[in-house]
Protein backbone atom coordinates (compact mmCIF):
# COMPACT_ATOMS: atom_id res chain seq x y z
CA UNK A 1 0.00 0.00 0.00
CA UNK A 2 1.36 3.38 -0.92
CA UNK A 3 2.57 5.58 1.91
CA UNK A 4 0.44 8.28 0.37
CA UNK A 5 -2.55 5.99 -0.10
CA UNK A 6 -5.97 7.18 0.98
CA UNK A 7 -7.40 4.90 3.68
CA UNK A 8 -10.74 6.68 3.79
CA UNK A 9 -12.35 4.22 1.41
CA UNK A 10 -13.11 6.97 -1.13
CA UNK A 11 -11.85 6.68 -4.68
CA UNK A 12 -9.89 9.50 -6.25
CA UNK A 13 -11.83 12.11 -8.22
CA UNK A 14 -12.57 11.25 -11.85
CA UNK A 15 -13.08 7.86 -13.50
CA UNK A 16 -10.68 5.08 -12.43
CA UNK A 17 -8.17 4.03 -15.05
CA UNK A 18 -7.77 0.43 -16.17
CA UNK A 19 -4.89 -1.23 -14.34
CA UNK A 20 -5.27 0.85 -11.17
CA UNK A 21 -2.69 3.41 -12.20
CA UNK A 22 -4.02 5.65 -9.44
CA UNK A 23 -2.53 5.19 -5.97
CA UNK A 24 -4.17 2.17 -4.33
CA UNK A 25 -5.95 2.42 -1.02
CA UNK A 26 -7.60 0.06 1.42
CA UNK A 27 -11.00 0.31 3.01
CA UNK A 28 -11.21 0.51 6.81
CA UNK A 29 -11.90 -2.94 8.26
CA UNK A 30 -15.57 -3.07 9.32
CA UNK A 31 -14.95 -5.59 12.10
CA UNK A 32 -17.54 -4.02 14.41
CA UNK A 33 -20.40 -4.71 11.93
CA UNK A 34 -22.35 -7.95 12.16
CA UNK A 35 -22.43 -8.23 8.36
CA UNK A 36 -18.65 -8.51 8.37
CA UNK A 37 -19.03 -11.95 10.00
CA UNK A 38 -21.99 -13.21 7.95
CA UNK A 39 -20.41 -16.30 6.38
CA UNK A 40 -22.87 -16.47 3.50
CA UNK A 41 -22.13 -12.86 2.58
CA UNK A 42 -18.40 -13.44 2.98
CA UNK A 43 -18.50 -16.45 0.67
CA UNK A 44 -20.52 -14.48 -1.88
CA UNK A 45 -17.84 -11.79 -1.86
CA UNK A 46 -15.15 -14.47 -2.15
CA UNK A 47 -16.93 -15.85 -5.21
CA UNK A 48 -17.03 -12.37 -6.76
CA UNK A 49 -13.38 -11.62 -6.14
CA UNK A 50 -12.15 -15.12 -6.96
CA UNK A 51 -13.95 -14.93 -10.31
CA UNK A 52 -11.96 -11.80 -11.16
CA UNK A 53 -8.78 -13.63 -10.14
CA UNK A 54 -9.77 -16.53 -12.38
CA UNK A 55 -10.06 -14.26 -15.44
CA UNK A 56 -6.69 -12.61 -14.72
CA UNK A 57 -4.33 -15.17 -13.08
CA UNK A 58 -1.38 -12.78 -12.72
CA UNK A 59 -0.83 -14.06 -9.16
CA UNK A 60 -0.24 -17.70 -10.12
CA UNK A 61 3.39 -17.68 -8.95
CA UNK A 62 3.18 -15.67 -5.72
CA UNK A 63 2.11 -18.29 -3.21
CA UNK A 64 0.13 -21.53 -3.06
CA UNK A 65 -3.29 -19.89 -2.61
CA UNK A 66 -3.77 -18.91 -6.23
CA UNK A 67 -2.59 -22.20 -7.79
CA UNK A 68 -5.02 -23.96 -5.45
CA UNK A 69 -7.84 -21.67 -6.54
CA UNK A 70 -7.09 -22.10 -10.23
CA UNK A 71 -6.78 -25.89 -9.88
CA UNK A 72 -10.17 -26.01 -8.14
CA UNK A 73 -11.70 -24.08 -11.03
CA UNK A 74 -9.94 -25.98 -13.81
CA UNK A 75 -10.86 -29.36 -12.31
CA UNK A 76 -14.50 -28.42 -11.66
CA UNK A 77 -17.43 -29.64 -13.78
CA UNK A 78 -17.86 -26.41 -15.70
CA UNK A 79 -14.30 -25.12 -15.57
CA UNK A 80 -15.70 -22.03 -13.90
CA UNK A 81 -16.00 -20.88 -10.30
CA UNK A 82 -19.75 -21.58 -10.16
CA UNK A 83 -19.14 -25.32 -9.83
CA UNK A 84 -16.50 -25.05 -7.07
CA UNK A 85 -18.07 -25.88 -3.68
CA UNK A 86 -17.88 -23.02 -1.20
CA UNK A 87 -16.39 -25.45 1.32
CA UNK A 88 -13.31 -25.69 -0.92
CA UNK A 89 -12.58 -22.00 -0.37
CA UNK A 90 -10.97 -23.15 2.88
CA UNK A 91 -8.14 -24.68 0.81
CA UNK A 92 -7.33 -21.25 -0.62
CA UNK A 93 -7.50 -19.71 2.84
CA UNK A 94 -5.14 -22.32 4.31
CA UNK A 95 -2.29 -21.34 1.99
CA UNK A 96 -2.57 -17.57 2.55
CA UNK A 97 -0.03 -15.95 4.91
CA UNK A 98 -1.49 -12.42 4.54
CA UNK A 99 1.81 -11.33 2.99
CA UNK A 100 0.01 -8.63 0.93
CA UNK A 101 2.13 -9.22 -2.18
CA UNK A 102 -0.88 -9.86 -4.42
CA UNK A 103 -2.44 -6.56 -3.34
CA UNK A 104 0.79 -4.60 -3.53
CA UNK A 105 2.74 -5.98 -6.47
CA UNK A 106 0.49 -7.91 -8.84
CA UNK A 107 -3.19 -7.06 -8.82
CA UNK A 108 -4.34 -4.45 -11.37
CA UNK A 109 -7.82 -4.34 -9.83
CA UNK A 110 -7.23 -3.03 -6.31
CA UNK A 111 -9.15 0.08 -5.18
CA UNK A 112 -9.81 2.60 -6.69
CA UNK A 113 -10.54 0.21 -9.56
CA UNK A 114 -14.28 -0.62 -9.51
CA UNK A 115 -13.53 -4.35 -9.23
CA UNK A 116 -12.33 -3.50 -5.70
CA UNK A 117 -10.11 -6.56 -5.21
CA UNK A 118 -8.26 -7.11 -1.92
CA UNK A 119 -7.64 -10.83 -1.42
CA UNK A 120 -5.59 -10.59 1.83
CA UNK A 121 -8.28 -8.59 3.62
CA UNK A 122 -10.95 -10.84 2.13
CA UNK A 123 -9.16 -13.88 3.60
CA UNK A 124 -8.90 -11.98 6.88
CA UNK A 125 -12.66 -11.44 6.86
CA UNK A 126 -13.24 -15.12 6.05
CA UNK A 127 -11.11 -16.17 9.03
CA UNK A 128 -12.90 -13.72 11.30
CA UNK A 129 -16.28 -15.07 10.19
CA UNK A 130 -15.22 -18.67 10.72
CA UNK A 131 -13.77 -17.80 14.10
CA UNK A 132 -17.04 -16.20 15.22
CA UNK A 133 -18.86 -19.32 13.96
CA UNK A 134 -16.73 -21.38 16.37
CA UNK A 135 -14.01 -22.67 14.06
CA UNK A 136 -10.66 -22.13 15.76
CA UNK A 137 -7.18 -23.62 15.56
CA UNK A 138 -6.23 -24.18 19.18
CA UNK A 139 -2.50 -24.88 18.80
CA UNK A 140 -1.90 -21.97 16.43
CA UNK A 141 -3.73 -19.61 18.76
CA UNK A 142 -1.63 -20.83 21.70
CA UNK A 143 1.58 -20.34 19.72
CA UNK A 144 0.33 -16.83 18.98
CA UNK A 145 0.28 -15.94 22.69
CA UNK A 146 3.84 -14.72 22.34
CA UNK A 147 4.06 -12.63 25.51
CA UNK A 148 2.72 -15.41 27.70
CA UNK A 149 4.99 -17.98 26.05
CA UNK A 150 8.05 -15.77 26.29
CA UNK A 151 7.48 -15.03 29.98
CA UNK A 152 6.92 -18.71 30.77
CA UNK A 153 10.04 -19.79 28.87
CA UNK A 154 12.33 -17.07 30.23
CA UNK A 155 13.27 -18.76 33.56
CA UNK A 156 13.82 -22.08 31.77
CA UNK A 157 15.24 -20.83 28.48
CA UNK A 158 18.02 -23.41 28.27
CA UNK A 159 15.65 -26.29 28.96
CA UNK A 160 13.04 -24.95 26.53
CA UNK A 161 15.63 -24.58 23.78
CA UNK A 162 16.97 -28.09 24.37
CA UNK A 163 13.49 -29.59 24.32
CA UNK A 164 12.48 -27.85 21.08
CA UNK A 165 15.79 -28.21 19.20
CA UNK A 166 15.37 -29.91 15.83
CA UNK A 167 18.23 -32.28 16.72
CA UNK A 168 16.26 -33.50 19.74
CA UNK A 169 14.44 -35.99 17.54
CA UNK A 170 12.44 -37.93 20.15
CA UNK A 171 10.93 -34.85 21.80
CA UNK A 172 10.28 -33.11 18.49
CA UNK A 173 8.43 -36.15 17.15
CA UNK A 174 6.44 -36.25 20.38
CA UNK A 175 5.65 -32.54 19.95
CA UNK A 176 4.58 -33.21 16.37
CA UNK A 177 2.20 -35.97 17.40
CA UNK A 178 0.67 -33.94 20.23
CA UNK A 179 0.63 -30.41 18.83
CA UNK A 180 1.10 -30.96 15.07
CA UNK A 181 4.23 -28.78 15.03
CA UNK A 182 6.41 -30.19 12.26
CA UNK A 183 9.46 -31.98 13.66
CA UNK A 184 11.66 -30.61 10.86
CA UNK A 185 10.79 -26.94 11.40
CA UNK A 186 13.34 -24.74 13.14
CA UNK A 187 11.75 -23.11 16.19
CA UNK A 188 12.80 -19.81 17.79
CA UNK A 189 15.13 -19.89 20.77
CA UNK A 190 14.36 -18.18 24.07
CA UNK A 191 16.65 -16.12 26.28
CA UNK A 192 16.84 -15.75 30.04
CA UNK A 193 17.81 -12.10 29.55
CA UNK A 194 15.35 -10.38 27.23
CA UNK A 195 15.96 -7.19 25.31
CA UNK A 196 14.01 -5.35 28.00
CA UNK A 197 16.40 -6.74 30.62
CA UNK A 198 19.49 -5.84 28.63
CA UNK A 199 18.37 -2.29 27.86
CA UNK A 200 16.82 -1.29 31.17
CA UNK A 201 19.25 1.60 31.34
CA UNK A 202 19.28 3.69 28.15
CA UNK A 203 22.61 3.96 26.37
CA UNK A 204 24.25 7.36 26.57
CA UNK A 205 24.05 9.16 23.21
CA UNK A 206 27.37 9.92 21.58
CA UNK A 207 27.92 13.70 21.98
CA UNK A 208 30.00 13.63 18.78
CA UNK A 209 27.23 11.90 16.84
CA UNK A 210 25.78 13.88 13.92
CA UNK A 211 22.23 13.65 15.31
CA UNK A 212 23.15 14.55 18.90
CA UNK A 213 20.51 16.74 20.51
CA UNK A 214 18.25 16.42 17.46
CA UNK A 215 16.79 12.90 17.59
CA UNK A 216 15.01 10.89 20.26
CA UNK A 217 13.94 7.32 19.56
CA UNK A 218 11.49 4.99 21.28
CA UNK A 219 12.45 1.50 20.08
CA UNK A 220 9.44 -0.81 19.86
CA UNK A 221 11.18 -4.07 20.75
CA UNK A 222 8.44 -6.39 19.37
CA UNK A 223 7.74 -9.73 21.02
CA UNK A 224 10.11 -11.70 18.82
CA UNK A 225 13.08 -9.41 19.43
CA UNK A 226 12.38 -9.09 23.15
CA UNK A 227 12.13 -12.83 23.88
CA UNK A 228 13.87 -14.54 20.96
CA UNK A 229 16.39 -12.14 19.35
CA UNK A 230 17.47 -9.56 21.98
CA UNK A 231 20.75 -8.99 20.11
CA UNK A 232 18.73 -7.13 17.45
CA UNK A 233 17.50 -4.58 19.98
CA UNK A 234 20.96 -4.13 21.50
CA UNK A 235 22.50 -3.66 18.05
CA UNK A 236 19.84 -1.10 17.08
CA UNK A 237 20.27 0.83 20.34
CA UNK A 238 24.07 0.91 19.95
CA UNK A 239 23.92 2.06 16.33
CA UNK A 240 21.43 4.83 17.11
CA UNK A 241 23.28 5.95 20.25
CA UNK A 242 26.48 6.16 18.21
CA UNK A 243 24.70 8.59 15.87
CA UNK A 244 23.89 10.75 18.89
CA UNK A 245 20.28 9.67 19.30
CA UNK A 246 18.65 9.42 22.69
CA UNK A 247 17.25 5.88 22.75
CA UNK A 248 14.71 4.18 25.00
CA UNK A 249 13.42 0.63 24.59
CA UNK A 250 9.64 0.49 24.93
CA UNK A 251 7.74 -2.79 24.86
CA UNK A 252 4.17 -2.73 26.21
CA UNK A 253 3.01 -5.93 24.46
CA UNK A 254 2.83 -7.83 21.16
CA UNK A 255 1.40 -5.98 18.17
CA UNK A 256 -1.14 -8.75 17.54
CA UNK A 257 0.03 -10.02 14.16
CA UNK A 258 -0.65 -13.65 15.24
CA UNK A 259 -4.15 -12.65 16.32
CA UNK A 260 -4.71 -10.80 13.03
CA UNK A 261 -3.73 -13.93 11.13
CA UNK A 262 -6.28 -15.86 13.21
CA UNK A 263 -9.05 -13.34 12.50
CA UNK A 264 -9.33 -12.14 16.11
CA UNK A 265 -9.77 -8.47 15.24
CA UNK A 266 -11.25 -7.42 18.57
CA UNK A 267 -8.09 -8.61 20.30
CA UNK A 268 -5.91 -6.72 17.80
CA UNK A 269 -7.94 -3.54 18.30
CA UNK A 270 -7.44 -3.77 22.07
CA UNK A 271 -3.69 -4.18 21.68
CA UNK A 272 -3.53 -1.27 19.26
CA UNK A 273 -5.36 1.00 21.67
CA UNK A 274 -3.18 0.01 24.64
CA UNK A 275 0.16 0.21 22.82
CA UNK A 276 -0.75 3.52 21.18
CA UNK A 277 -1.65 4.85 24.63
CA UNK A 278 1.79 3.91 25.95
CA UNK A 279 3.59 5.56 23.04
CA UNK A 280 1.44 8.72 23.01
CA UNK A 281 3.50 10.58 25.67
CA UNK A 282 6.73 9.70 23.84
CA UNK A 283 5.36 11.00 20.55
CA UNK A 284 4.13 14.18 22.26
CA UNK A 285 7.64 14.61 23.68
CA UNK A 286 9.21 14.46 20.22
CA UNK A 287 10.28 10.82 20.07
CA UNK A 288 10.33 8.91 16.80
CA UNK A 289 8.99 5.35 17.09
CA UNK A 290 11.19 2.70 15.48
CA UNK A 291 10.01 -0.90 14.95
CA UNK A 292 12.56 -3.71 14.89
CA UNK A 293 10.73 -6.29 12.78
CA UNK A 294 8.92 -5.87 9.48
CA UNK A 295 5.61 -7.49 10.48
CA UNK A 296 5.25 -5.28 13.54
CA UNK A 297 6.13 -2.16 11.58
CA UNK A 298 3.42 -3.09 9.07
CA UNK A 299 0.89 -3.50 11.87
CA UNK A 300 1.65 -0.12 13.46
CA UNK A 301 1.87 1.78 10.20
CA UNK A 302 -0.98 0.30 8.17
CA UNK A 303 -3.15 -2.40 9.76
CA UNK A 304 -3.95 -0.68 13.06
CA UNK A 305 -5.24 2.55 11.43
CA UNK A 306 -7.56 0.44 9.24
CA UNK A 307 -8.92 -1.36 12.30
CA UNK A 308 -9.39 1.78 14.43
CA UNK A 309 -9.29 4.77 12.05
CA UNK A 310 -11.13 6.95 14.57
CA UNK A 311 -8.47 6.52 17.26
CA UNK A 312 -6.22 9.59 17.15
CA UNK A 313 -3.46 7.97 19.19
CA UNK A 314 -3.27 5.03 16.76
CA UNK A 315 -3.20 7.38 13.76
CA UNK A 316 -0.45 9.44 15.42
CA UNK A 317 1.56 6.30 16.19
CA UNK A 318 1.20 5.19 12.57
CA UNK A 319 2.59 8.52 11.35
CA UNK A 320 5.47 8.44 13.86
CA UNK A 321 6.62 4.86 13.15
CA UNK A 322 9.63 3.94 11.05
CA UNK A 323 11.34 0.63 10.34
CA UNK A 324 14.81 0.48 11.90
CA UNK A 325 16.63 0.35 8.54
CA UNK A 326 14.37 3.02 7.11
CA UNK A 327 15.28 5.19 10.08
CA UNK A 328 19.04 4.74 9.69
CA UNK A 329 18.76 5.70 6.01
CA UNK A 330 16.74 8.77 7.05
CA UNK A 331 19.38 9.70 9.63
CA UNK A 332 22.08 9.46 7.00
CA UNK A 333 20.17 11.75 4.64
CA UNK A 334 19.30 14.29 7.32
CA UNK A 335 22.47 14.36 9.42
CA UNK A 336 25.04 11.98 7.98
CA UNK A 337 26.41 9.01 9.92
CA UNK A 338 29.14 8.66 12.51
CA UNK A 339 32.47 7.53 11.02
CA UNK A 340 33.89 4.07 11.63
CA UNK A 341 32.04 1.71 9.26
CA UNK A 342 34.30 -1.05 7.92
CA UNK A 343 33.73 -3.67 5.25
CA UNK A 344 31.81 -6.89 5.94
CA UNK A 345 33.97 -9.62 4.46
CA UNK A 346 32.38 -12.17 2.19
CA UNK A 347 29.43 -9.98 1.25
CA UNK A 348 25.82 -9.92 2.43
CA UNK A 349 22.67 -11.27 0.83
CA UNK A 350 19.55 -9.47 1.98
CA UNK A 351 16.18 -11.17 1.78
CA UNK A 352 13.63 -8.36 1.40
CA UNK A 353 10.76 -9.73 3.47
CA UNK A 354 7.19 -9.48 2.20
CA UNK A 355 6.01 -7.40 5.18
CA UNK A 356 8.85 -4.95 4.56
CA UNK A 357 7.88 -4.73 0.90
CA UNK A 358 4.23 -4.25 1.92
CA UNK A 359 5.22 -1.04 3.71
CA UNK A 360 6.05 0.38 0.28
CA UNK A 361 9.11 2.20 1.56
CA UNK A 362 11.59 0.63 -0.85
CA UNK A 363 14.41 -1.73 0.04
CA UNK A 364 15.64 0.35 2.97
CA UNK A 365 17.64 -2.53 4.44
CA UNK A 366 19.64 -2.78 1.21
CA UNK A 367 20.09 1.01 1.16
CA UNK A 368 21.41 0.90 4.71
CA UNK A 369 23.79 -2.00 4.08
CA UNK A 370 25.16 -0.29 0.98
CA UNK A 371 26.35 2.52 3.24
CA UNK A 372 28.98 0.06 4.52
CA UNK A 373 32.13 0.67 2.44
CA UNK A 374 33.63 -2.01 0.20
CA UNK A 375 30.84 -4.50 0.94
CA UNK A 376 28.97 -6.50 -1.69
CA UNK A 377 25.24 -6.39 -1.00
CA UNK A 378 22.94 -8.74 -2.93
CA UNK A 379 19.15 -8.44 -2.84
CA UNK A 380 16.57 -11.24 -3.08
CA UNK A 381 12.94 -10.16 -3.36
CA UNK A 382 11.02 -13.41 -3.22
CA UNK A 383 8.79 -14.79 -0.48
CA UNK A 384 10.46 -17.00 2.12
CA UNK A 385 7.19 -18.90 2.54
CA UNK A 386 7.37 -18.85 6.33
CA UNK A 387 4.44 -16.73 7.51
CA UNK A 388 4.64 -17.16 11.31
CA UNK A 389 2.90 -20.29 12.57
CA UNK A 390 2.22 -21.22 8.93
CA UNK A 391 5.87 -22.20 8.60
CA UNK A 392 6.00 -24.53 11.59
CA UNK A 393 2.68 -26.39 11.61
CA UNK A 394 2.65 -29.92 10.18
CA UNK A 395 -0.26 -29.08 7.86
CA UNK A 396 1.55 -26.20 6.16
CA UNK A 397 5.31 -26.61 6.76
CA UNK A 398 5.86 -28.36 3.43
CA UNK A 399 3.89 -25.62 1.66
CA UNK A 400 6.16 -23.06 3.32
CA UNK A 401 9.16 -25.03 2.04
CA UNK A 402 7.71 -25.18 -1.46
CA UNK A 403 7.14 -21.42 -1.60
CA UNK A 404 10.53 -20.63 -0.04
CA UNK A 405 12.77 -22.88 -2.16
CA UNK A 406 13.04 -20.45 -5.13
CA UNK A 407 14.27 -17.74 -2.73
CA UNK A 408 16.73 -20.19 -1.16
CA UNK A 409 18.07 -21.09 -4.62
CA UNK A 410 18.59 -17.42 -5.44
CA UNK A 411 20.43 -16.93 -2.14
CA UNK A 412 22.64 -19.95 -2.83
CA UNK A 413 23.59 -18.47 -6.21
CA UNK A 414 24.74 -15.21 -4.55
CA UNK A 415 27.49 -17.06 -2.66
CA UNK A 416 27.87 -14.55 0.18
CA UNK A 417 29.00 -15.33 3.70
CA UNK A 418 26.13 -13.55 5.48
CA UNK A 419 22.35 -13.81 5.07
CA UNK A 420 19.99 -11.31 6.61
CA UNK A 421 16.31 -10.44 6.37
CA UNK A 422 13.91 -7.79 7.65
CA UNK A 423 11.97 -10.75 9.11
CA UNK A 424 13.93 -12.91 11.59
CA UNK A 425 11.62 -15.91 11.11
CA UNK A 426 12.07 -15.71 7.34
CA UNK A 427 15.84 -15.60 7.82
CA UNK A 428 15.80 -18.71 10.00
CA UNK A 429 13.53 -20.56 7.57
CA UNK A 430 15.65 -19.62 4.55
CA UNK A 431 18.81 -20.67 6.37
CA UNK A 432 17.31 -24.10 6.92
CA UNK A 433 16.16 -24.35 3.29
CA UNK A 434 19.56 -23.14 2.10
CA UNK A 435 21.29 -25.89 4.04
CA UNK A 436 19.07 -28.47 2.37
CA UNK A 437 19.37 -26.84 -1.06
CA UNK A 438 23.18 -26.79 -1.02
CA UNK A 439 23.46 -30.13 0.79
CA UNK A 440 25.70 -28.28 3.24
CA UNK A 441 26.18 -28.74 6.94
CA UNK A 442 24.55 -26.04 9.08
CA UNK A 443 27.94 -24.55 9.99
CA UNK A 444 28.72 -24.12 6.27
CA UNK A 445 25.65 -22.03 5.53
CA UNK A 446 25.85 -18.21 5.69
CA UNK A 447 25.76 -16.47 9.04
CA UNK A 448 22.26 -15.25 9.74
CA UNK A 449 21.27 -11.97 11.36
CA UNK A 450 19.02 -8.93 11.17
CA UNK A 451 20.38 -6.17 8.89
CA UNK A 452 20.87 -3.81 11.84
CA UNK A 453 23.09 -6.44 13.48
CA UNK A 454 25.24 -6.51 10.35
CA UNK A 455 25.43 -2.71 10.47
CA UNK A 456 26.45 -2.81 14.13
CA UNK A 457 29.11 -5.38 13.31
CA UNK A 458 30.47 -3.07 10.60
CA UNK A 459 30.85 -0.45 13.35
CA UNK A 460 32.55 -3.06 15.58
CA UNK A 461 29.93 -2.38 18.26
Amino acid sequence: MSEDADTSGKAAAGPPREGSLDAPFRHPIAWRDDDYYDLAKVEAEMERQFDVCHTCRRCFNLCDSFPRLFDLIDESKTGELDSVPKSDYAKVDEACTLCDMCFLTKCPYVPPHPFDIDIPHLILRYRAAKRRAGERQFVREQLGETDRNGKLAKPFAGLANWATARKNTPLRHLLESIAQIDAEAELPKYHSKTATDRLKSPLAPNPQGPAFGQRKVALYATCFVDYNEPDTAVAAAKVLALQGCEVKLVYPECCGMPQLEAGDLSDVAGRAERVAGVFAPYIADGYDVVALTASCGLMLKFEWPLISPENKAIVALSAATKDICEYVVELNRAHGLAPGLTAVEGGVTLHHACHARAQNMGAKSAEMLKLIPDTRVELVERCSGHGGTFGVMKATHQVANKVGRPAARQIAQKGTETLCSDCPLACKHLGQLLSAETKAEEHATPRQAHPIEIFARAYAL
